[in-house]
């Protein structure tokens, strides 16, 4: 298989997924290393394929929005306990968390994608933390940072930010 027949398969089976796929589970699909697949996916992005990657794996980014979209700010602590609250409430409710951005002294905004749609995704991103003992990205705000949330409709946007005001994450 040629880089690029090898290249077309990934985004045809991007295309097909229901969920994210990791760049270890694709590297063995097709018999090369991580690296390979990683510069394989930077290639189909540099060619306009606008392919996210997630804590959880790729995605086509068609795939990751729905409904209505807004972006809020958040604060509190960063604890782990902390984080899972937050990610729990919105989920629990219908949202789903598309990112986390927080503005750097250096680097200017550092945004990170997250696609959590469901309380396994959370749980997973969670323990995933804290396998590689890696701490949020809220760590450099002193617990400031920005969510791009997705929601089905008006009514369920409403309803997380209002738990988030209830539970004393939303900064306003």
């Amino acid at each position: 298989m040629t880089q690029d027949e090898r290249r077309n398969e990934i985004l045809a089976l991007l295309a097909e997924a229901e969920g994210p796929l990791t760049g270890s589970h694709l590297s063995a699909l097709f018999g090369v290393t991580r690296q390979i697949i990683v510069g394989d996916v930077a290639v189909l992005r540099a060619r306009g394929e606008e392919i996210i990657a997630t804590p959880r794996g790729y995605l086509l980014y068609r795939q990751a929005r729905s409904g209505l979209e807004r972006t809020v700010a958040v604060r509190h602590g960063s604890s782990d306990e902390d984080l899972a609250q937050e990610l729990k409430l919105i989920v629990g409710l219908g949202g789903t968390v598309l990112d986390v951005t927080v503005e750097h002294p250096l680097y200017g905004e550092i945004t990170a994608n997250l696609q959590l749609a469901s309380q396994a995704d959370v749980a997973q991103f969670i323990e995933k933390m804290k396998e590689l003992q890696a701490e949020p990205l809220l760590v450099l705000t002193d617990g400031f940072h920005l969510h791009r949330l997705a929601a089905p409709t008006s009514e369920v946007m409403e309803q997380i930010l209002a738990a988030l005001r209830q539970a004393g994450f939303l900064a306003e």
